[in-house]
């Protein structure tokens, strides 16, 4: 059992886990120091403009050999780690739904990012060699509070 980093108190906030997503956890993490405090229907924009690729993310860790975006410097597109958390925060969101919260006056209180747990793989090479092609899995945690 996944446990959440912080404690809060359930009667004011709503959280949602996602556990072993396939994105990279690098991305998710830039991603989640963009919309952390953010309102979530502002946050749920801000994900669907990149998922369009209509806004690119500021790249804040992991910016070395990065491709500088107009008017923000290093960037990104990440559209797989924004998918994966787009539907983490609609699920935070419909949690909050069930506790009786208004979802309109939601904000990110606390958000993180874990590397998970590494899919082991291997690839065939020549001469009945063989080189590993891991794939890595993130780990995401989302805890919405109420805005007086």
């Amino acid at each position: 059992m996944q446990r959440y980093s912080t404690d809060v108190d359930p009667d004011k906030t709503a959280k949602a886990y996602g556990y072993e997503l396939h994105c990279s956890p690098k991305d998710s993490m830039n991603l989640a120091y963009a919309i952390k405090g953010m309102k979530t229907e502002n946050a749920k924009k801000f994900l669907k403009e990149i998922i369009e690729m209509k806004r690119p993310l500021p790249a804040t860790f992991h910016k070395q050999k990065l491709a500088h975006q107009k008017g923000i410097g290093p960037g990104s597109y990440p559209q797989k780690a924004a998918r994966y958390m787009l539907k983490t925060l609609e699920n935070a969101g419909n949690n909050a739904e069930y506790k009786g919260f208004d979802v309109e006056n939601m904000k990110i209180a606390h958000i993180s990012t874990y590397r998970g747990r590494i899919i082991k793989g291997t690839m065939p090479r020549a001469q009945g060699r063989a080189t590993d092609k891991n794939k890595k899995t993130t780990d995401i945690e989302i805890i919405l509070e109420e805005v007086e």
